[in-house]
């Protein structure tokens, strides 16, 4: 979009009430092109309506805003995602980013601060606040040392590190898959290949594997 023009939105949240005070709120700085409450419902929205910016929550029933942005950012490189979560979580937010999210935020900030942070990432910026934006950094930094100094982990794909963070973390494979937007059987796919390449016997050697690189917690 240009410097001067309104930026096209669509709302993306489960919750009906929700997108109905989000959009009263902006109404005066966006033009409000669509909203929808599932991932399914988002997806043929963007298709159709080409909006400069979707307000994304993070969590919804079917799969939710990683779901979304997986679906259309390669498709569709012109549109911006900015997450909307209720939640601050580390890994909420990295996950989003790695995925091509251009800002996140959470439902605390006032209807002023989401106007300014939607008319941000319509221009192309980045909207992240100084405690997130230091966490991201500092993560994107560690992994691209640990990647350095580390060949089994190099010789995995981005993927499989994802993959390989989640199960160490306790998460059962269909949980990966619901936060990843693939199906079970990728996930399992995905664990079998880490541990060929990692030489590990199972799961629970993965996470002592990760937690000895400080990939996850101890």
């Amino acid at each position: 979009m240009s410097g001067t023009a309104i930026p096209t939105l669509v709302i993306v949240d489960d919750h009906a009430l929700f997108r109905s005070g989000v959009r009263m709120e902006l109404a005066q700085g966006v033009r409000v092109v669509g909203e929808a409450g599932s991932v399914e419902a988002a997806v043929t929205t963007i298709r159709a309506t080409e909006p400069d910016v979707v307000l994304l929550d993070v969590h919804m029933p079917d799969g939710g805003g990683l779901a979304v942005i997986r679906t259309i950012a390669a498709e569709m490189p012109e549109v911006n995602f900015l997450a909307l979560s209720v939640s601050d979580a580390p890994e909420d937010v990295i996950d989003l980013v790695r995925c091509g999210a251009r800002g996140y935020v959470t439902k605390t900030i006032s209807p002023a601060e989401l106007l300014d942070a939607v008319i941000r990432v319509s221009r192309g910026e980045v909207v992240l606040s100084p405690r997130l934006a230091g966490f991201v950094l500092d993560v994107f930094a560690g992994e691209k040392t640990q990647s350095a100094i580390d060949p089994e982990l190099d010789g995995l794909t981005r993927r499989e590190i994802e993959v390989l963070e989640l199960i160490a973390r306790g998460y059962l494979y269909k949980e990966v898959a619901q936060r990843l937007g693939v199906s079970t059987r990728t996930v399992e796919t995905h664990v079998s290949s880490v541990l060929r390449k990692l030489n590990l016997p199972n799961r629970h050697q993965l996470a002592r594997w990760a937690a000895k690189r400080r990939i996850i917690d101890p």
